[in-house]
């Protein structure tokens, strides 16, 4: 399996409210991130995985409590600097819908290509999550794993535009 890290690199925040002019963009400090792979997505005999890496087992203790997961992982099929430059799009690949912002839909297209999906814990052994399913292909890199909490990962009166109301 292919090791890899991905680095970020981010401009400096600029006080909220503030427009961002061409002087503060130049005079803001960039900062750099760099993040590895916990594991890979593994789909095999009808099952999918998420394989951790030895190292990051002891990181599992108490998720077999929980009935989901939020799964971070990289769109790393998708990582071209055309594919990154891309700022808009007609969501869901469908040109009906209207043209959005990437940060308003969940585009594989966009500058940093970090993905989230939701799902089902079916068992946690050893090293290795199953999950029910996900929309990560085979060998995807995963960047971190989190608790789902009822309550906290959740919002009232939330609300959304028409086009994400259909399948």
């Amino acid at each position: 399996m292919i090791r890899f890290a991905i680095t970020f690199v981010l401009a400096a925040a600029i006080p909220f409210g503030n427009a961002v002019a061409a002087d503060d963009a130049q005079q803001s400090a960039a900062t750099e991130f760099k993040v590895h792979p916990i594991g890979y997505v593994k789909n095999a005999d009808n099952r999918t995985l998420i394989v951790l890496d030895k190292q990051y087992q002891p990181g599992l203790l108490g998720l077999e409590g929980f009935s989901h997961v939020l799964v971070f992982w990289w769109f790393d099929k998708n990582d071209t600097p055309e594919g990154r430059s891309v700022l808009q799009v007609h969501p869901k690949g469908n040109p009906q819908n209207p043209l959005t912002g990437v940060f308003a839909t969940r585009s594989p297209r966009r500058p940093n290509l970090i993905a989230l999906t939701l799902c089902k814990v079916v068992s946690v052994k050893d090293n290795a999550v199953e999950i029910d399913k996900t929309d990560a292909f085979d060998g995807t890199p995963v960047l971190d794993i989190k608790p789902f909490l009822p309550g906290y990962d959740t919002a009232d009166d939330a609300k959304v535009p028409g086009w994400a109301k259909s399948n």
